[in-house]
């Protein structure tokens, strides 16, 4: 039985892990860079271990030293929380070389769903309907054109590895794409370490809408509904909901079965999640599989009261799932709006020194943030700084709680982009629930895309 974990992560994601394992008697155990000495999640936990500089590739993702902590600590179990080391392969495989618990499916499902070339190949195998594109990865600039021609514009360029939007870009010519072939396989190549790249057909006026999956190491799975992720600048999210207040409850139903068949079939195991891209019909079609915790599972949490990191632990330690699909229901509306350290117009990150940080807290307001009051935002890392969720009974009463919550909010000493949200949660499309992965494109026309 796990009784030592090990957070190989920072912020607010390992904050969220500490304060679940702490819930389930759990030792626990932080990892922290030179710039994360202060920051709040390292006095949390009951140990923690400074892992290196302030630069990633010396602390964070340095995988000997995060496993010799683990080895000095005692920790039985590492949890990766999502980014960093969450969906590398190699990472989970030199944790079940040492006998330490990856909280996370196998390292061979990772590979597999990692490339997402590999990834669409699975889902086309287990019925899941994909979007038209490339089967393999296309080798030069010449080809794609070619393939292009075939498919139809406009197109989706794409890397095979990564995310985050890295290697991703939307083409509608011959020309566009001839140039930015070599651009974004040469970013791919930087960031994952792999240029390939592959096409698929851009599905006009989407709405990214993803399921939230568990499954035991004895073949059980089910879904916990879905969410609307459609509000994005730059393919990041920046604002999300559950249920979603698009789809119908048939379509709901079709998405979560194809999720279910997707994951028996690739054997997985742990929590997951299965993104779509849904056409104004309700077409669903597999965009990708993240093979980790969300960044936005606490609207999920919020919908079901099912505490998805202590699921994660319970899987990890060899347990069949004590839920079944049939006792999972909707209970209320849940928004999350991600509060970024970054200009509201320009979306490039805003580090520096916060001297007030002010979110208020009630009844139906949850923050899970990596901020307290003063603290410094450094340079090194993903600018998100904290996640502002409600709940309401219904969404226009999450909504209302929302903008109530983010008018109160006051941050002060950098630029956020709590004003775009308040101006998103005011926007009457997004009231109406008329939001596709376009709307910030559409209706904030001033602000560089």
């Amino acid at each position: 039985m796990i009784s030592k974990v090990l957070i190989a992560n920072r912020g607010e994601i390992a904050a969220r892990v500490i304060r679940t394992c702490k819930k389930m008697g759990i030792q626990t155990v932080a990892v922290y860079s030179e710039a994360d000495e202060q920051a709040p999640f390292v006095s949390m936990a009951d140990e923690s271990y400074l892992i290196g500089p302030s630069r990633v590739n010396e602390s964070y993702l340095n995988v000997d030293k995060i496993l010799q902590v683990a080895k000095e600590a005692g920790a039985d179990a590492i949890h990766p929380g999502y980014g960093f080391l969450s969906e590398n392969s190699k990472f989970a495989e030199a944790c079940e070389l040492k006998g330490i618990t990856f909280i996370g499916p196998t390292s061979k499902v990772i590979s597999m769903m990692g490339s997402k070339i590999e990834a669409r190949k699975a889902m086309k195998k287990a019925n899941v309907p994909i979007v038209p594109g490339t089967e393999d990865a296309i080798t030069s600039k010449e080809e794609a054109v070619e393939i292009a021609k075939e498919i139809g514009y406009p197109i989706m360029l794409k890397a095979s590895l990564g995310g985050g939007g890295i290697g991703m870009q939307v083409v509608n010519s011959d020309e566009e794409l001839f140039k930015a072939f070599d651009n974004n396989a040469k970013r791919a190549e930087s960031f994952f370490g792999d240029g390939s790249m592959f096409l698929e057909k851009k599905i006009e006026h989407a709405r990214h809408i993803e399921i939230q999956l568990l499954a035991d190491n004895f073949g059980n799975a089910l879904h916990l509904f879905e969410r609307e992720c459609s509000i994005q600048r730059r393919n990041q999210k920046v604002m999300e909901e559950a249920p979603s207040p698009f789809i119908s409850e048939t379509t709901r139903n079709k998405m979560g079965k194809a999720a279910i068949d997707a994951a028996k079939a690739i054997g997985y195991t742990n929590a997951g999640t299965i993104e779509f891209l849904v056409d104004q019909d309700e077409n669903f079609y597999f965009l990708e599989m993240n093979t980790r915790i969300q960044v936005e599972h606490p609207v999920t949490e919020e919908i079901t009261g099912i505490d998805i990191v202590e699921e994660q632990i319970n899987v990890a330690n060899g347990k069949t799932l004590a839920i079944k699909q049939e006792d999972i229901s909707i209970n209320g509306h849940a928004i999350e709006a991600r509060i970024y350290a970054e200009d509201p117009k320009t979306f490039f990150p805003s580090p520096g020194h916060i001297t007030t940080f002010v979110v208020p807290t009630g009844e139906n307001i949850r923050l899970e943030s990596a901020v307290k009051g003063d603290y410094q935002v450094t340079p090194f890392y993903d600018p998100m700084i904290s996640k502002l969720i409600v709940k309401g009974q219904n969404r226009n009463e999450a909504i209302k709680l929302l903008i109530e919550t983010l008018q109160k909010t006051s941050i002060e000493g950098i630029k956020t982009n709590v004003p775009l949200l308040l101006e998103i949660a005011c926007h009457e499309a997004f009231q109406a629930g008329e939001t596709t992965t376009k709307f910030i494109e559409e209706y904030f026309s001033t602000i560089k895309k």
